[in-house]
């Protein structure tokens, strides 16, 4: 069954070439030209992937994305003309899968994609793994993060990050090699990525638990320390 890809994109000329390599690529598309409708069709069409500009009317990008996220955890490409890097990590903290800036290749769009959708697909992220700690469960069989008996919300990426540092206890992973193993060998983003996510983190478990914290080990990288 080919996979189903959603292109929420107010520019014609854009959203006709991406679909134009996506059906050339055996998706089945759909198109939204604002972000009232783009939620929408995202609840009706349940696609694999989206491809979400953020200058949209109705309901720019962002908003369209923390819909999005509070029905579960497609990927999502930002595809926009803001290249700031503000704007980067503002949709990587809200859970967006990669960024690409306009004017694109669409042989780069098309590599981000496989490359985010081999990520989603890979068995180490199968949502079906569960850590505990002192007051902390990590939840990837139903992408939840619990603190002190609460639900937090917490975009995908976030929870895989910590999932995946808690897996390991006191071990320390270089940034790179939380890129490579989190987001994937081929994840075209730069270190600051983990960095960005990891201080989400600590200010959604700070003060939680004195058996436990995410501990930045100056000139390598990161841990999951365990104090007893």
């Amino acid at each position: 069954m080919s996979k189903k890809a959603l292109v929420i994109e107010d520019d014609k000329n854009i959203a006709e070439l991406v679909r134009l390599y996506l059906e050339k690529d055996g998706f089945e598309v759909s198109r939204a030209a604002d972000g009232g409708e783009g939620v929408e069709m995202f609840r009706a069409f349940s696609p694999d992937l989206v491809l979400l500009d953020i200058m949209l009317p109705v309901m720019d990008g962002w908003a369209v994305l923390r819909e999005i996220r509070k029905l579960g955890s497609t990927p999502v490409i930002m595809l926009t003309a803001k290249s700031e890097t503000p704007d980067k990590v503002t949709g990587l903290e809200m859970g967006a899968d990669d960024y690409v800036t306009k004017p694109f290749e669409p042989k780069e769009l098309m590599a981000r994609i496989h490359a985010v959708l081999r990520r989603s697909d890979e068995p180490g992220v199968k949502k079906s793994n569960r850590l505990e700690y002192d007051r902390l469960v990590v939840d990837l069989d139903s992408y939840e993060l619990i603190v002190d008996g609460r639900r937090v919300d917490t975009p995908p990426k976030e929870l895989e990050l910590l999932f995946h540092l808690a897996s390991s206890p006191n071990r320390v992973f270089t940034r790179n090699q939380l890129l490579d193993e989190v987001w994937g060998f081929d994840y075209f983003g730069d270190s600051r990525t983990v960095d960005v996510h990891i201080k989400r983190l600590r200010e959604k478990l700070e003060g939680v638990s004195d058996k436990w914290s995410v501990k930045t080990v100056w000139g390598v990288g990161y841990k999951f320390e365990l104090t007893e």
